[in-house]
């Protein structure tokens, strides 16, 4: 059995040039997209240059918690059905830039409700499928990864930055750099927190990957006047997405990484990433806060988060922000679903 990857982000970019290559390495693949659109137009072109068939693509607008449960339950669905209830890898890739404040549905950051809270919420409801995951062939070998990973992808822009704990979504004087740098920040310190909780109890190893600067429209999209034209003028000296899209790649199809316990990865090699990314008081409060904005539990969503790193809990922060209902993954509504196989939402 091949392995099964989980990756959001995944109709554009560094997230569709690597669904690209698992498809053409004969991986089973579900991506996350925006829109229905986007999601048939990259099967349509992946279609175009792989036979493989197991490629299924979920519509969804991560900046809505509500979508993102709804996701879950998708995802979960399907790999019940189709693939014994494991997942070997997910990707956290989906990411945003916004020039000005915008407040989501939920009424968080766009920036920080997209690109750490959305990888927040769905890694915890999609960690009871990332547990051991072995396929044992002729040989009695296993024939993929036995630990489940997590691989979220963060940015360089992370070093030099600190947690604004009195206002977590840049409210008062908003700044788009600094909102955009605080959320991959929170994206290093949420990896570690996944290893100091669950790589020795669940088999479950979680990594971060940096980019570089890469050639995407991503700070073009929701940015205007002199922002949008630095974001056009910089990504002419970035990498290409293929290019950036092969750290991914291999951390998700490695068994035998170089430096498997290395969390921070850039160009297939560990990097140390800032000393504040790593600090377990600043990982335990952004993770309690994280709870409270996505409606999870103290103790989590499942049977997982029986087991979680000593120490006290946090004092509440005063972010300014209501709290969410908890809410379990929604049921599958198959109407949804774009197949590889089909070419068509069924």
């Amino acid at each position: 059995m091949s392995k099964v990857v989980v990756i959001t982000g995944a109709t554009s970019g560094i997230g569709f040039a690597a669904v690209k290559e698992f498809a053409r390495m004969g991986m089973a693949v579900i991506g996350v997209g925006r829109s229905d659109q986007s999601c048939k137009t990259a099967l349509a072109e992946i279609g175009r240059e792989s036979d493989n068939e197991d490629i299924i693509y979920i519509p969804a607008d991560l900046s809505s918690q509500k979508q993102v449960r709804k996701a879950a339950g998708e995802i979960t669905s399907i790999v019940d059905n189709r693939y014994n209830g494991t997942i070997d890898v997910l990707i956290n890739n989906a990411g945003t830039f916004s020039g000005w404040y915008r407040a989501t549905e939920d009424g968080y950051e766009l920036q920080f409700a997209v690109n750490y809270l959305s990888h927040f919420l769905l890694t915890n409801m999609l960690l009871p499928k990332l547990g051991i995951s072995v396929d044992i062939g002729e040989t009695g070998k296993p024939g993929i990864a036995a630990t489940g990973r997590i691989i979220t992808i963060s940015s360089g822009s992370h070093y030099h930055t600190r947690m604004n704990w009195k206002d977590i979504m840049n409210r008062k004087r908003y700044n788009c750099l600094t909102a955009y740098k605080q959320s991959k920040l929170a994206d290093v310190l949420f990896t570690y927190a996944l290893n100091r909780r669950f790589s020795d109890s669940h088999n479950i190893r979680a990594y971060v990957v940096d980019p570089g600067l890469v050639n995407t429209a991503i700070g073009e999209k929701r940015t205007g006047g002199l922002v949008k034209w630095f974001w056009g003028m910089r990504r002419k000296h970035g990498i290409q997405p293929e290019e950036a899209a092969k750290t991914i790649i291999y951390l998700a199809s490695e068994n035998n990484l170089i430096q498997e316990d290395a969390v921070y990865w850039k160009e297939c090699t560990p990097k140390e990433p800032s000393k504040y990314s790593q600090d377990r008081d600043a990982a335990l409060k952004l993770w309690r806060v994280s709870e409270r904005l996505c409606g999870i539990h103290e103790q989590g969503t499942n049977d997982i988060h029986q087991k979680v790193e000593n120490g006290k809990p946090e004092q509440n922060t005063d972010t300014g922000l209501q709290k969410t209902e908890r809410s379990e993954p929604e049921q599958m509504d198959s109407r949804r679903l774009i197949t590889i196989s089909r070419g068509e939402a069924v």
